[in-house]
């Protein structure tokens, strides 16, 4: 069995509706790019408020499996 490798890669992700969307919103385009994801971390969740309205702000960190 071969030993793995990983990058991490840090994003943030936002959402008007929830945290939950915030991470997938994040997921959701880093696959766009870096097809080998394997796992994510969330490192920070904090909110915004713009016109009043709450936006959710996470930040994760992503593994990407490295071939």
């Amino acid at each position: 069995m071969a030993d793995t490798v990983f990058k991490k890669v840090e994003l943030v992700g936002t959402s008007s509706k929830s945290l939950s969307d915030a991470i997938a919103n994040a997921v959701a385009k880093a696959r766009q790019s870096e097809p080998n994801l394997r796992w994510f971390e969330v490192v920070e969740q904090r909110g915004a408020l713009i016109n009043g309205e709450i936006q959710y702000q996470v930040t994760i960190k992503l593994g990407v499996k490295l071939e």
